[in-house]
């Protein structure tokens, strides 16, 4: 198995790293990494319906769509993610727990006890601190995981904070819970880097490993694919599921409701109603936002084309969530 550290922490960069790997190389691997701040859903999941789209958008955090299912996690500086790329002879091969036990083991190394929920994640003290999922490529396997170990968990719950009922579709939605970060367990402080040399150091005891460094070539080509696959908004956006959306907004005492059928990112049907806009600029507008994009840039340029104004608070309404869910053990 040849073990890799990722120096560049672009998400996209990483992700595409990933697919790079697993349709490129015959090697088993393993790899570390981490990422700037950002959102990273699952394959088939609807972006707009996972993230809070005000927050991230005021953060500049970015939003980045992986190559395997499950549900949506938060990274940044004090997250680091794993990557086991396997050969197998056949799908029935694979488990889960063969590729969380080895980190589960070298959590135990350091004294702490992580266990399995049975819904692809590790807990500590019940307390989830790594969400996993797998991609299956012809006869390798991609895992993955995070690992919370000393990340900001305010804004891992703002980033991700969504509302039920808003979004309606067939995309796969997450399953949210308490979490807490892998620092606050430890006996001794650890740096978030030397928890990386350990994790590696861990990989390489073991028989037949060695490091591997990318190339430059390497290098080239994950960085192409990360510009015309990863970085796209068709990718990170236009890739959910087809969904229709509703909200309803308070301006000024007067009312203004939408409803959407979005296919691909883009919107097929829109109708706005309510007593905000009169019924002829309600129907224009409405028609005008069929063909755009459903996000916040898109909209804002159709309503000042009719000479709507609207504070950009409030348009980011449409698209930010007004209640809470729970994280880290507290509803906020």
């Amino acid at each position: 198995m040849i073990c890799i550290v990722l120096e560049n922490t672009n998400p996209y960069f990483c992700l595409a790293s990933e697919e790079y790997l697993l349709k490129n190389f015959d090697d088993d691997i393993f790899m570390l990494w981490q990422s700037e701040d950002s959102v990273v859903l699952g394959k088939h999941q609807n972006a707009l319906a996972e993230i809070n789209y005000a927050f991230v958008r005021e953060k500049n955090i970015s939003v980045a769509r992986r190559i395997s299912g499950g549900g949506t996690v938060f990274h940044d500086s004090g997250n680091v993610n794993f990557t086991f790329i396997k050969n197998v002879q056949s799908p029935a091969e694979i488990s889960f727990s063969q590729f969380t036990e080895p980190v589960r083991e070298a959590l135990a190394e350091l004294g702490v006890e992580a266990t399995t929920s049975g819904r692809n994640d590790l807990l500590i003290e019940g307390f989830k601190v790594s969400g996993n999922a797998e991609h299956v490529f012809k006869k390798r396997v991609l895992h993955h995981g995070t690992l919370l170990f000393n990340s900001d968990l305010e804004n891992l719950g703002q980033a991700i904070k969504v509302v039920p009922g808003k979004y309606e579709s067939k995309a796969v939605q997450s399953n949210r819970s308490p979490v807490a970060n892998i620092s606050s367990f430890l006996k001794k402080e650890l740096s978030v880097k030397n928890f990386i040399e350990f994790l590696i150091d861990v990989q390489l005891r073991k028989e037949g490993n060695s490091k591997y460094d990318l190339t430059e070539n390497d290098e080239k080509i994950i960085s192409q694919l990360a510009t015309e696959k990863f970085e796209t908004w068709d990718w990170n956006y236009g890739y959910s599921p087809k969904y229709s959306f509703k909200n309803k907004l308070e301006i000024n005492g007067k009312s203004l409701e939408i409803q959407l059928d979005v296919k691909k990112g883009h919107v097929e049907e829109c109708t706005l109603s309510g007593n905000f806009l009169p019924e002829n600029s309600a129907k224009t507008i409405s028609a005008e936002l069929v063909g755009k994009r459903h996000f916040y840039e898109d909209f804002s340029k159709v309503l000042q084309r009719n000479n709507i104004v609207l504070h950009e608070t409030q348009l980011l309404n449409f698209f930010k969530p007004s209640t809470g869910w729970i994280y880290f053990g507290k509803l906020f």
